[in-house]
Parts: C-alpha cells; structure tokens; sequence
C-alpha cells in the first residue's frame, strides 16, 4: 500500500508526532510512505495534488485548505485522511472570537476527508460536526529513549523541567511569581527550560538548554519534576499533551493544569498534580520538593503510564485505521 504525506513543514514537532515517527513502523507493515512537502506555489501545489491519484491515498497532516486546493485534491486522490493535534478552528492569538479565517477552510478541510485523526476527545467534538468519520489516535513516543541516564545530578539541586517553543513560553514565563516564591524559600531548586527561547529569574537560577532531537532525552532524564502549565481557553483545550508524556517517560511526577489532554495523562495524587491557582502551583511543588520518595513513586507510575503511549502500540493503531480507510475505496 502506498500513502502521500502531505505536510507544510517536515520539521516542526507537529509532523514528528503525529506521523513522521510512524513512517519505519508502517513500513514494516506493509504501508509506504512517500513525504511531501506542501508547494507554496498554486501550480506545484496543483501538480502535487494530480501526483496524488498515483497512491492509495493521502495522509495531509493539519493543513487547512483553499476552495481550490481542495478541489483539486479531492477530485485526484483515492481516498483522503486528514489529521490535526490543535484547536486549529480558533486563533491561538484570539481563541474566544470567532475567526472566518480559521473556522472556514478548516470545516472545508474535514468535510473533504475520508476519515479524521485527532488527538483528543475536544478535538474529535470540533470535527464531527462536519464529518462523522472522526477517530481519535493520541500521541505515541518512543518510551525506551527517554528515562536512560544513569542517574541524576549529584550536585544537590532540584530541577523543575519545562520542555517546549517559544511559541508557548509565555505559558511557563506566567508563573514566574511562584518561582520567585519557591527559590527564596528552596535555594537548592533550579528551573530547567529546554527549548528555542529562555528568560530569566531573580531568585531561582535558570539552566537554559537549547532543544536538541537526541540531547533532550537526558536532559529531562536529569531532572526530578515536570511542569506543564496551560491557560484555559478554545484553543489550548485542544493541546495534545506530548511534553507529559515525556515527563512520565523520563520518570518524573508532573504537576499541570487540568487542560487538554493534561487531564488524560496526569493521574491526581499518583502521576503528579493537576493545579489551577498559582498558590496551588506552589503547595504542590513543595511537597514535590520536600518528598524525595514522593517524587521516585510517582515518577515509576508516570513510566507505567506511559508505556500505553509507546509507538509501537499506536503505529498499529494508526496501520489499522489507514487500511480501513483505504478499503472503503475497494468496496
């Protein structure tokens, strides 16, 4: 079986997660995949878009269409998978207006597939009111990479990890309050931020680690607790939490919010906390940080969790649903 991926940027985190780490497991299984980058150009995009009939089907990852280009797409490929992570019907700069821009060619897009793959439950809700073929596959991660070092830090610190974009610092950069709080109260705590973008505190001092594909697997693992802090609005309900995932991976307990899929992969009082009130933000981090033992339990339990995550257990998922949806066409 042979499937077109039609992405606008291979290297964003988006890609990677819902497909791009998937491409060697379906292949073992028999489904190839051949990666297509979305042309900015009308007429490459026409052109691609003809290629399409070529293939059993196309897997288009997020991509909201115009009338045009998906016209053409529909009346060339076979069959049609449509998959997005986001609440990408809102405006992530404006989630509680409504957005002609954003709500147009996204019900356009989910109308015109075969099937939809969302990541959550919210997500599926935004779908199926344009298409009744909405399936829900969570985010999968290689569990075996993460949690391999051999052991943390002997130097005394506590490290609270944050692990993201620049796009969604300013998730992290707004309890800055507690951090301030918690530093003159634990001078052996530091903040950890792995990413594309840093800022700084005044008391509590911040290890800034860039991102890297293969470094991130120990920068987490020296570390002892995750953070996954999230405002709560139309767009951020639709978070796929993959950065729990790699807190519960890497065996660290989690203290987040309760949005999203937060709520899905943070188990209250046995994975980590789900907090909403910044004094909750540093009740519970203390007791993380005053209980060592607390800390290595959950963390254990993150990783059991996890495992139900791994990508072997959602690459058969996702080989199931693509061979159900390409055997609609045969019928």
């Amino acid at each position: 079986m042979k499937l077109m991926v039609i992405t606008n940027n291979p290297e964003r985190a988006g890609y990677r997660q819902r497909i791009g780490v998937y491409l060697e497991f379906l292949a073992r299984r028999g489904i190839a995949c051949t990666v297509e980058r979305l042309p900015a150009n009308f007429w490459a995009r026409r052109q691609l878009f003809r290629k399409s009939g070529e293939f059993d089907g196309v897997f288009l990852q997020k991509k909201k269409l115009n009338v045009w280009d998906a016209f053409w797409l529909k009346s060339s490929a076979r069959r049609i998978i449509y998959s997005y992570d986001d609440a990408i019907l809102f405006s992530d700069k404006r989630p509680g207006r409504y957005s002609r821009a954003h709500v147009v060619p996204f019900r356009r897009t989910v109308r015109l597939a075969d099937m939809v793959l969302v990541g959550s439950s919210y997500l599926a809700e935004q779908g199926r009111p344009f298409n009744p073929n909405v399936r829900i596959l969570p985010l999968g991660l290689e569990v075996n990479r993460y949690g391999q070092c051999a052991e943390r830090p002997a130097d005394g610190r506590i490290r609270l990890v944050w692990i993201g974009s620049a796009s969604t610092l300013d998730y992290l950069q707004s309890l800055s309050v507690c951090f301030e709080q918690i530093g003159q109260r634990y001078r052996n705590v530091v903040l950890r931020i792995i990413g594309d973008r840093f800022f700084e505190l005044e008391h509590m001092p911040v290890e800034k680690i860039p991102w890297d594909t293969q470094g991130r697997y120990r920068a987490l693992a020296e570390c002892d607790i995750g953070l996954a802090p999230l405002p709560d609005d139309s767009f951020t309900r639709g978070k796929c939490s993959f950065k729990v995932l790699e807190y519960a991976a890497s065996g660290l307990p989690v203290v987040a919010s309760p949005v999203g899929t937060n709520v899905d992969h943070v188990i209250p009082d046995k994975t980590g906390f789900l907090v909403s009130r910044q004094d909750e933000w540093i009740r519970r981090l203390s007791y993380l940080i005053e209980n060592p033992g607390l800390r290595r339990w959950m963390g254990q339990q993150g990783k059991e969790h996890a495992r139900q995550y791994d990508v072997s257990v959602m690459a058969d998922r996702l080989a199931d649903l693509i061979r159900e949806c390409m055997a609609e066409e045969q019928k």
